[in-house]
């Protein structure tokens, strides 16, 4: 397991891993992690933008897209949380703990954002730059040499556009949760009939699950007509 690099601030590091949900079953004057996940994410983002830009100076603008979103989707920075264990850090109510919140995608990949913005005003980029090169950016060249850096919805429409069909469309179909932390249910569609849906935190994030599941169940509706 990778050591986390030592906070010189212990109260930011706790805070990190704070779930709003904690803040109702305290007495102490506490902030959630949510300001910190805020800030964290633009960090992250910012860190791995220049670490693609200089690594592949031969890639194009869309291909970096892609490379990032791979990287810093919740999928990616869950797995990075729970490699590091950050679910034992949580700090969640009764009602989370029940739910199983600290093996949640959501909630996890949320912790990680929090605590490298935590990391960032505790001991500057550099530090955030060192930590991100143990535990996340490493995953771009796997996903380079696997060749799987173009997005689920980038193959969807080359599929569909290969059947001579018109292009996916995605839409809306439902969302739950509060403002801060809503989950987005997002239906791809081809000639208004659903291929696939999936779930997200943004928008994007829910087309790109629903694209795959769409891909999904192409290649398995393939698999069937070629064994009958």
């Amino acid at each position: 397991m990778i050591n986390l690099p030592k906070f010189k601030n212990k109260e930011l590091f706790e805070q990190s891993f704070i779930h709003r949900s904690y803040l109702n079953e305290t007495k102490k004057k506490i902030s959630s992690n949510e300001r910190l996940e805020f800030l964290g994410d633009s960090v992250i983002s910012f860190v791995v933008s220049q670490y693609l830009y200089s690594k592949y100076p031969n890639f194009n603008e869309g291909i970096l897209t892609n490379l990032r979103s791979l990287l810093v989707n919740t999928k990616s920075l869950a797995q990075a949380a729970k490699d590091l264990e950050f679910g034992n850090f949580l700090k969640l109510s009764k009602g989370e703990e029940e739910s199983r919140g600290r093996q949640n995608q959501s909630l996890l990949a949320d912790s990680f954002e929090a605590f490298v913005g935590a990391l960032f005003l505790d001991s500057g980029i550099d530090v955030v730059k060192k930590f991100l090169s143990d535990v996340l950016l490493p995953k771009a060249e796997l996903y380079v040499k696997n060749k799987t850096f173009k997005d689920p919805k980038s193959l969807l429409q080359e599929k569909i556009q290969s059947q001579k069909q018109t292009s996916p469309v995605y839409k809306v179909i439902g969302e739950q949760g509060p403002a801060h932390a809503k989950v987005f249910t997002v239906g791809a569609y081809v000639n208004n009939v659903l291929m696939g849906q999936g779930n997200g935190k943004s928008k994007q994030e829910a087309e790109e699950s629903a694209a795959k599941e769409a891909l999904n169940n192409i290649k398995a509706k393939t698999l069937e007509k070629q064994t009958k």
